[in-house]
C-alpha cells in the first residue's frame, strides 16, 4: 500500500514539475519571439513618435507659405525644424523604452494563447530564417513600387477629388484656394453668434 502511495505521489509530482517545464519552455519560447520582434517594436514606437511630427511639419509648410512673410521663412522653418527634431530626439526613447517594456505583456499573452509550443518553434525558425530575412530586406521596396504604380494609375481619378475637397473645405473655412490666410470673398469671418439659452 505505501509503495503504491509512494508510487503515485513521485508520478503526480513528476507530472507536476514537466507541466512547470513546459510551461516555462513555452515562456522562454514566447520572450524568444519578442526578442526577435525587438526591431519591429522600436519600429512601430519611430512610427508613433513621428506621425504627429510629419502632420506638425506638413501644416507648418502650409503656413509658412501663406501666412509668414517671404523675408522670415527661411528662419522660421528653421526654428520648426529644429523644434520637430528636438520632440523626434526626446520622444522616441521614451516611447521605444515603454514599446518595449509593455511587448511582454501585450504580445506575450496572444502568443500563449494562440500557439502552442511546436508552433512557437515554428515561428522562431521562420522569424530567424534566411528566406524571411529576405523577404524582410525587400517589403520595403515592394511597398513602394506598388505605391508608384497605384499613385501613378489612379492620379487622373483622385486628383480632381482631392482638388474639390479642397476648394470646398476652404469654402466652409472661410478660405480662398491658394491662400489659406485670406478670408473668403465675404469678408472676414464672423465669430460664431453666441448661443441662445
Amino acid at each position: 500500500m505505501k509503495k503504491h502511495l509512494l508510487t503515485g505521489l513521485v508520478a503526480a509530482s513528476l507530472l507536476a514539475t514537466a507541466g512547470l517545464a513546459q510551461a516555462q519552455s513555452k515562456q522562454e519560447l514566447i520572450q524568444q519571439v519578442i526578442q526577435i520582434q525587438q526591431a519591429s517594436i522600436e519600429s512601430l514606437a519611430r512610427s508613433i513618435v513621428e506621425e504627429p511630427a510629419v502632420q506638425i511639419s506638413q501644416i507648418s509648410q502650409q503656413i509658412l507659405q501663406t501666412q509668414v512673410p517671404e523675408a522670415k521663412r527661411e528662419t522660421v522653418a528653421k526654428g520648426v525644424s529644429a523644434e520637430i527634431q528636438k520632440y523626434v530626439n526626446e520622444a522616441t526613447p521614451l516611447v521605444r523604452d515603454r514599446a518595449l517594456k509593455l511587448a511582454p505583456t501585450t504580445i506575450g499573452p496572444l502568443l500563449d494563447t494562440n500557439f502552442n509550443e511546436d508552433e512557437l518553434k515554428q515561428l522562431i525558425a521562420w522569424l530567424q530564417s534566411p528566406v524571411n530575412k529576405k523577404y524582410g530586406d525587400i517589403a520595403g521596396e515592394m511597398q513602394n513600387a506598388l505605391l508608384e504604380k497605384v499613385v501613378a494609375d489612379s492620379r487622373g481619378q483622385v486628383d480632381p477629388k482631392i482638388a474639390a475637397m479642397e476648394q470646398n473645405v476652404g469654402k466652409l473655412l472661410g478660405v480662398r484656394p491658394g491662400n489659406g490666410a485670406a478670408p473668403a470673398a465675404g469678408g472676414a469671418a464672423q465669430p460664431a453668434a453666441p448661443a441662445k439659452k
